[in-house]
């Protein structure tokens, strides 16, 4: 039996799927253009009625034995497996994945479950010392409801992060996914965690626009808000929160240096470079935006990367074996194009690429580029490789630090020692010595410094008990204290 039946055609998810009354909306395949779907339209009031009701369904949840929360995870993730393929296929028609990275981001989401199923049983608090008689402790209880904000570029694997490990902890959860990849970023979700038990009203999936975007983040009931999204959008976002008294936490866009130093062995990094800057067409967060080259390799290296980009084929992902997928939008496609065209008009080379057919465009490789070039110094979210030369550590570490973001940082290097050394002078939220910048692990926390979002406030059981739990302090004594009053 599939997993997705009828049932959420034009629809949103309060525990049950439900008429919105936004009305409905398209689901569009960005290679063809087909409407291959309809799903719900959540306004403000459904986000207003969705947050009262989980506020309601949470303190059953909340109560709930942790044996009862986990094993509800444990069946999400059964069921992710069991219907990886139908999910795979999903995240290919809707957002232009390419079969192996849907494939990887269907997996993601098994990890995921299971990993928080483990949450569940965590030690969630400390014992205290106190100078009185008494017993005093730390403990984490749930916050309440978590708004979760996800985008449409890992739309699956970006809203189980913050969704799977807030159910964990007891909390209720309103996610709005983007209305481009509402399905395979929320109907999925919604069904997979409908059938393995959650309770009804302790996960609602509500796809809409920024209004509905701007009530979650305002409606009291919602105590948390987990944004994944633009650094723009970000900082509206934290702000809006911020006047509500509310945590958000923020894991926004990047620009991600990869730093090729003199002995790193050019075959490899070439395809290290290719990876980290053309997987998903670039429309990843980590994607590596700056590739810093020291002057002796940059030749050899430019040549070899822009000869995998030539390589590589660009298409419809559900009909051929491609690499590269369609860009999600014409509006992203034009603003990609802009920074590219931008960069060749300031003095960039252009190396490979530069064109496109439809929203399909071709994996670009900029040589000869500066700090100040468009596609060097701005996120591109598109596949563009800029290249820039360095002749010492100190201009590359200078150059790597010289950006507003600071989400993830790749070294290839002969001496890993020297790598980490180098690493240590650039502010980065995570760091892959000898690898590219593009890498999520359900066991790891992940999150970036400045622009690039609010630090590591996902994965792992650290980083997960500090973004969807409050710390509450506890004390306990065998007599009522005595006071002089």
């Amino acid at each position: 039996m599939a997993l997705l039946t009828d049932d959420w055609t034009g629809k949103v998810f309060t525990g049950t799927w439900t008429p919105a009354r936004g009305g409905d909306a398209p689901v569009t395949a960005p290679a063809t253009g087909e409407e291959i779907g309809r799903i719900g339209s959540a306004s403000a009031d459904d986000v207003t009625d969705s947050a009262a009701r989980a506020a309601t369904a949470q303190r059953a949840w909340a109560a709930a034995s942790f044996e009862e929360r986990a094993a509800v995870l444990r069946r999400a993730g059964a069921l992710f497996e069991e219907h990886a393929e139908e999910v795979a296929g999903w995240l290919v028609r809707e957002a232009g994945s390419a079969r192996g990275k849907a494939g990887f981001e269907a997996h993601l989401a098994v990890t995921e479950a299971y990993e928080c199923a483990a949450l569940a049983s965590q030690p969630t608090g400390e014992v205290l010392r106190s100078a009185k008689p008494r017993l005093s402790l730390a403990r984490r209880v749930p916050v309440g409801v978590v708004g979760v904000i996800a985008p449409f570029n890992f739309p699956l694997i970006l809203g189980m992060r913050s969704v799977a490990p807030a159910l964990a902890l007891g909390n209720a959860v309103v996610l709005k996914p983007d209305p481009r990849t509402a399905v395979s970023g929320g109907a999925v979700i919604a069904e997979v965690f409908r059938r393995a038990g959650l309770p009804e009203g302790v996960l609602h999936v509500l796809p809409g626009g920024a209004d509905a975007g701007e009530r979650l983040v305002a409606d009291p009931h919602v105590r948390v808000v987990s944004f994944t999204g633009s650094t723009a959008a970000g900082r509206r976002v934290g702000e809006a929160a911020g006047r509500h008294l509310k945590r958000a936490h923020l894991e926004l866009g990047g620009n991600s240096p990869l730093i090729v130093l003199d002995d790193a062995d050019l075959d490899r990094a070439a395809s290290v470079g290719a990876w980290g800057s053309f997987l998903h067409q670039g429309q990843i967060c980590m994607t590596t935006g700056r590739h810093l080259v020291h002057e002796s390799v940059a030749d050899a290296y430019v040549e070899k990367l822009a000869a995998k980009a030539e390589a590589l084929p660009v298409g419809d992902p559900e009909r051929d074996e491609v690499a590269l997928g369609p860009i999600i939008d014409a509006g992203q496609r034009d603003k990609i194009h802009a920074l590219v065209t931008a960069s060749v008009d300031a003095g960039a080379k252009l190396r490979a690429g530069g064109t496109f057919d439809g929203l399909f465009y071709r994996p670009t490789v900029l040589d000869g580029v500066t700090p100040a070039t468009p596609a060097f110094s701005d996120e591109v979210f598109g596949p563009v490789a800029p290249v820039i030369r360095f002749s010492t550590l100190d201009e590359a570490a200078e150059i790597a630090a010289a950006s507003d973001y600071g989400l993830s940082l790749g070294i290839l290097t002969g001496n890993p020692m020297r790598g980490m050394e180098l690493a240590d002078r650039i502010p980065s939220g995570i760091v892959h010595i000898n690898d590219q910048t593009v890498d999520d692990e359900s066991v790891a926390p992940f999150g970036g410094v400045g622009a690039s979002g609010t630090g590591s406030r996902f994965g792992g059981t650290r980083a997960n008990l500090e973004a969807f739990t409050e710390t509450q302090w506890v004390t306990m004594q065998s007599e009522i204290e005595r006071y002089p009053f």
